[in-house]
């Protein structure tokens, strides 16, 4: 969704200027109206000051008359031709200078455990640039001796979750080009939960194949001998021959 320019401040302005609804104010600036009702309350963004929404020509002054008069009426924003495509601007992750030491370290991380990882995704994850990357894989980096390899989730540089996205695109485009994966680069092309979920769900089943051909091997070999036995006589039943019942009792 498009949002205003300087959005905080913007719904600061509102609050104080108009008379609109916590949440017309909310759906304009993309904010929850519990936090524009933070605003009123003096609770949130203490110390912003107000951006006039209408003298920068984000917002007419008629839409506000009209929210202000229909509560269920929703701001649109003016249309800005120099705006087209700033969400859809691309470009390297922006990292803090604190941790921009700690990419190499996560690089290293990514093309040892994920090498199915194309530079592209490895870029966009971490932000840093394709020559760096393939110095790593290719172990020219000028300081490769010292650098220890580091999930980047744990420091910081990347989620879980766009992790765990980035591992299962590639996944996807592995099956799609026809590849067989063993049972390592399955686990490699899942995250780890899902990966401990597979062994626990294939130790399971396997035990319990294995258990049941067992009993069924038991209970075949049992039932096939008391088929083949006949138990009529005690002779039969203690399987001694004919002509050595042995030492006769004294009568």
């Amino acid at each position: 969704m498009v949002k205003p320019l300087m959005a905080r401040a913007t719904a600061v302005w509102l609050v104080d200027n108009t008379t609109l609804s916590f949440k017309q104010i909310g759906d304009f600036v993309s904010m929850h109206e519990l936090e524009i009702q933070g605003i009123a309350d003096g609770d949130v963004a203490l110390g912003v000051k107000g951006f006039d929404p209408v003298s920068n020509n984000q917002l007419d002054l008629d839409e506000i008359k009209r929210g202000e008069v229909d509560p269920l009426h929703k701001l649109k924003l003016k249309f800005n031709p120099a705006a087209v495509g700033e969400e859809k601007r691309r470009g390297p992750r922006y990292t803090p200078l604190s941790k921009r030491q700690d990419r190499p370290a996560s690089i290293y991380w990514l093309v040892k455990f994920h090498p199915e990882l194309s530079d592209a995704q490895i870029s966009k994850l971490i932000g840093t640039t394709k020559p760096t990357i393939q110095a790593i894989r290719t172990r020219t980096h000028w300081n490769i001796s010292n650098i220890q390899p580091i999930d980047p989730v744990a420091l910081g540089l990347c989620k879980q979750s766009e992790l765990d996205a980035a591992v299962q695109k590639a996944a996807d485009k592995k099956i799609t080009e026809g590849d067989v994966m063993n049972d390592d680069e399955r686990r490699k092309l899942v995250s780890t939960e899902k990966s401990l979920e597979m062994d626990v769900k294939e130790e399971v089943s396997n035990s319990a194949d294995s258990v049941e051909s067992f009993s069924i091997d038991k209970d075949g070999g049992q039932d096939q001998s008391d088929e083949s036995q006949d138990y009529r006589d005690a002779d039969s039943f203690f399987n001694l021959p004919d002509g050595d019942q042995g030492p006769e009792k004294d009568n």
